[in-house]
């Protein structure tokens, strides 16, 4: 249990805070209000996270699926060695839970975290060249649970420190990081190599029946295979709208696009590529991460451009919502993470995890409310109306620690508070998988005011662990916490409205049989990945017999 990072607490020298990351002071060491991060882990593997959900379906539901298919699941994310966000959870846990009746196997860039894993890397295949695109071997990493992996190997453009997209602070090559100069070499690369597995063009002994391909780095995939005239259905997962991989239009002739594709019914985007438009104009069928979000997308506000293709989309029926879910190692009777395991309504377990947390962190001992961030710092995660609510939060009792990383400018604000409010607020710039569970563990309120949320993750294992939602009604947040019932939810994107509901928690929080009715709500509620299975079954079906018809029709 080792921290990732240095302890860095104010002794009322204003100067400390201006210090460069990477700077130490030795005698500046001892109370933990700020902690900065050191690179995380290259190998990061969580066994309960991987050894786990591998047998989530109920055999009661086996009866209402179709048939086995064989599915290819591309993705640039999995937990087990990289991860930025959602994606990287989603990958790890969804083809898991499906290869209870598919066969699911998962293609992804052998990244450094791989090449440097304990895992043997078995030669399986080989992709050609294609137009700018290197040739590259296929090796196969096959997890301990028996998932496979599919990993490209490609040195050049996959071995490298940093995140999949970048080598910035924000992971996702966005903001200030500009990410990765040939990210459209790299992801075009992944999504020609899932065409060619799936037209049997990489000497396998497999051959998927589908390709399930996840955001805008996979987007290409359903083209290429529609350019060459080849009716390999794909469903293409919408993760996120707002990360589109946008590159300029030189590129067409080095990624293999031909000229007439760049049109506004093809992968032209405001006189610019787009692969999340490929994606969605190419593939059979699009999805998204929550039912409300299907729905926003087709809308100004949250279509980034693409509502009126994604309005056309919902009208022909081939756009759907299937909500994320969580696996069984989010539970607080067995997961090793804790500093004590407890169940719904031993609330001592749950104070225990409560006191570790706010030792580790270096925060007062208190019986004020604990509220926990575990974000991305972007300005997607509203993380500004936080640190504006920050001060009245401390002065009303409550204690805060946020853990995550991303914009500069948002990290430097939070470093500030936590200098300013020592003991009250701590600020974990990085990620720990431990200490996150503890902290969703240990804390009474997750505070989540996004501004946009597809689906959202840390408020379902909040409220698998006992800590309550406070979050905008928006996306897959509406979707998933009852307002009063499993947590809070604010409806106008105004500090107003969020302190509004968070005064509503401080309230709940001091009628002891609501906070503990609400605690046990939203513990036995939870949303689980074995509900995915049936919906995307079906849609893989649907697909694959559309994908037959028009096959018979052009004979």
């Amino acid at each position: 249990m080792g921290v990732v990072g240095e302890a860095i607490t104010d002794k009322g020298e204003s100067d400390k805070s201006t210090k460069k990351s990477g700077e130490q002071d030795e005698s500046n060491l001892i109370d933990t209000s700020y902690i900065y991060h050191q690179p995380v882990p290259k190998h990061h593997s969580n066994h309960d996270v991987t050894g786990r959900n591998h047998s989530v379906i109920d055999r009661r539901d086996k009866d209402r699926l179709d048939s086995s298919q064989r599915i290819l699941f591309v993705t640039t994310e999995i937990t087990d060695f990289v991860k930025v966000g959602g994606l990287g959870d989603v990958s790890s846990s969804l083809p898991r839970a499906l290869a209870a009746h598919h066969d699911v196997r998962v293609l992804i860039p052998a990244y450094r975290e791989m090449i440097e894993s304990e895992h043997e890397i078995v030669p399986v295949g080989h992709v050609p060249a294609f137009a700018g695109l290197p040739a590259c071997d296929i090796g196969q990493i096959t997890c301990r649970d028996g998932l496979i992996l599919y990993v490209l190997l490609c040195p050049e453009l996959y071995e490298r420190e940093g995140t999949p997209y970048g080598g910035g602070s924000s992971g996702y090559g966005d903001g200030q990081d500009e990410g990765w100069q040939d990210n459209d070499i790299r992801f075009a690369r992944l999504s020609r190599a899932a065409a060619d597995i799936a037209l049997g063009q990489a000497n396998l002994d497999w051959q998927p029946q589908l390709l399930h391909l996840n955001d805008w780095a996979c987007g290409l995939a359903p083209a290429y295979l529609h350019w060459q005239g080849q009716p390999v259905p794909s469903i293409f997962t919408i993760h996120n709208l707002a990360y589109q991989g946008i590159f300029d239009a030189s590129r067409l002739d080095v990624l293999g696009i031909p000229h007439e594709a760049f049109d506004i019914e093809g992968v032209e985007y405001y006189g610019d590529l787009s692969f999340m438009k490929a994606g969605i104009v190419y593939a059979s069928h699009v999805t998204t991460v929550s039912a409300t979000y299907a729905q926003e997308i087709t809308t100004e506000k949250f279509g980034c451009g693409l509502e009126g293709l994604l309005r056309c989309k919902a009208d022909q029926g081939r756009l759907s919502g299937i909500p994320n879910g969580i696996d069984d190692s989010w539970d607080p009777r067995t997961d090793s993470h804790l500093a004590q395991a407890f169940s719904s309504n031993d609330w001592r377990g749950k104070r225990a995890n409560a006191d570790y947390v706010r030792r580790y962190f270096g925060l007062a001992s208190g019986q004020g409310p604990l509220f926990a961030v575990i974000s991305r710092l972007v300005h997607q995660k509203g993380l500004d109306l936080t640190i504006e609510a920050a001060k009245a939060i401390v002065h009303a009792g409550g204690q805060i620690v946020f853990m995550g990383s991303g914009e500069r400018h948002v990290e430097d604000a939070l470093r500030e508070l936590a200098i300013r409010f020592p003991g009250a607020i701590a600020v974990y710039i990085g990620f720990d998988e431990y200490q996150a569970r503890c902290l969703f563990a240990g804390s009474d309120f997750l505070l989540m005011p996004s501004r946009f949320e597809p689906c959202g993750l840390s408020q379902m294992y909040a409220q698998r662990f006992g800590s309550l939602p406070i979050a905008h009604r928006t996306g897959g947040l509406a979707d998933t916490i009852e307002d009063g019932v499993t947590g809070f939810l604010f409806d106008d994107m105004q500090f107003g409205s969020y302190m509004h509901a968070i005064q509503r928690a401080f309230a709940v929080h001091k009628s002891t049989d609501l906070f503990n009715a609400m605690r046990g709500a939203a513990m036995t509620g939870r949303y689980h990945w074995r509900q995915s299975i049936a919906p995307y079954s079906k849609l893989y079906q649907q697909a694959l017999e559309e994908a037959g018809d028009k096959a018979t029709q052009a004979r």
